[in-house]
C-alpha cells in the first residue's frame, strides 16, 4: 500500500470529521438546551450539558400552544405541495428535454431566469393578487403559490437530458404514448432527481416562515414555525420550550433525508460520473 496515499486520506477523512463536527454542534446544542431551564440556556459560563435535567420541556411545549394542529398543518402544507411541486417539474422538464417545439430554449431561459428575482420583488403584488382571489387566511393560497418551481424544472431537466433518445424513440415506434414514455420510462430513470428535488422542496416548504406569516392569520391555521413564535412573548422568551419545539420539528426533515438518501447520493454520484 503507497504509504503517502494512506496519509493523505488520513489528512483528508480528519479534516471532513472536524468541518462534520462544526457543523453539528449547534444541533447538539440545540438539543442538550432543550432539556435546561429557561435561565440556564445561555447563563455564563456556557455549558453544553445542563445541570438539572428538565424531560418536562417535551410535555409543556403540548400544553402551552396547539403544537399537535400546528404539526398536521405543517404535514399537510409540506405533503401536497411537494407532491404538486414534483410533479409539475417533472412534467415541464421532460417537455423541455425531450419534445421538440418551436421556442423551446428561449421559453426555458425566460422560465429559469426568474430563479434571480427575489420573493421580496414581487411579495407585495403576489399579497395583493391573492387578497382579490379570497386565498388569504387559507392553505390553499399557500399551496398554489408554490405549486411550481423554476429551480425544480432546472433540476428536473438536467436528469431528463441524460434520458437516451433513442430509448424513447424506440417507445414511440412501438406506440406507445407521449404521456406513456412519461410515466413508465422518464419517471422511473429519473428517481434520483426526484429523490433531490422531494428534499429540498420538503426542507423548503417545512422551515417556511415568512410565507405562513404573512398570510395565516388564524391560529387553527398556522404552521409548526409560526407556533415555535409563540413562545416568545412581549416580556421575554422561553428558550428552552423553543428548543424542544425546534428538536421536534427536525424529526420530519430527517425523516425524509433518511428516506430518500440512497437515491439522493446515487444522483449526486450520477452527475460526477457524467462531468
Amino acid at each position: 500500500m503507497d504509504t503517502g496515499k494512506t496519509k493523505n486520506k488520513i489528512i483528508i477523512y480528519t479534516v471532513l470529521t472536524l468541518f462534520a463536527a462544526l457543523m453539528l454542534m449547534p444541533f447538539v446544542w440545540m438539543l442538550f438546551a432543550s432539556f435546561k431551564s429557561n435561565n440556564e440556556v445561555f447563563s455564563l459560563p456556557m455549558r453544553l450539558l445542563p445541570r438539572e435535567w428538565h424531560f418536562e420541556n417535551y410535555r409543556l411545549i403540548w400544553d402551552q400552544i396547539p403544537l399537535l394542529t400546528f404539526f398536521k398543518n405543517t404535514t399537510k402544507l409540506t405533503v401536497i405541495t411537494t407532491l404538486i411541486q414534483v410533479f409539475t417539474s417533472c412534467f415541464a422538464a421532460y417537455g423541455f428535454a425531450k419534445v421538440n417545439f418551436k421556442g423551446r430554449d428561449m421559453l426555458f431561459v425566460i422560465y429559469v431566469t426568474t430563479i434571480a428575482v427575489p420573493w421580496q420583488v414581487y411579495m407585495v403584488p403576489q399579497f395583493a393578487l391573492m387578497g382579490k382571489l379570497g386565498l388569504t387566511n387559507s392553505h390553499l393560497g399557500l399551496i398554489l403559490m408554490q405549486a411550481f418551481s423554476a429551480f425544480g424544472v432546472f433540476l428536473m431537466r438536467q436528469f431528463m437530458m441524460s434520458i437516451p433518445t433513442e430509448l424513447l424513440e424506440a417507445a414511440r415506434i412501438d406506440g406507445l404514448s407521449e404521456y406513456g414514455i412519461f410515466f413508465r420510462i422518464a419517471l422511473p430513470l429519473a428517481k434520483p432527481g426526484i429523490a433531490t428535488l422531494v428534499i429540498f422542496t420538503f426542507v423548503n416548504i417545512w422551515n417556511d416562515f415568512m410565507g405562513p406569516l404573512i398570510y395565516i392569520n388564524s391560529t387553527e391555521l398556522k404552521t409548526i414555525q409560526l407556533g415555535i413564535r409563540m413562545f416568545i412573548s412581549q416580556y421575554g422568551a422561553e428558550y428552552a420550550l423553543i428548543m424542544a419545539a425546534s428538536v421536534l420539528s427536525l424529526i420530519p426533515v430527517l425523516a425524509i433525508f433518511i428516506l430518500c438518501q440512497k437515491w439522493f447520493v446515487e444522483g449526486i454520484t450520477a452527475g460526477g460520473v457524467k462531468g
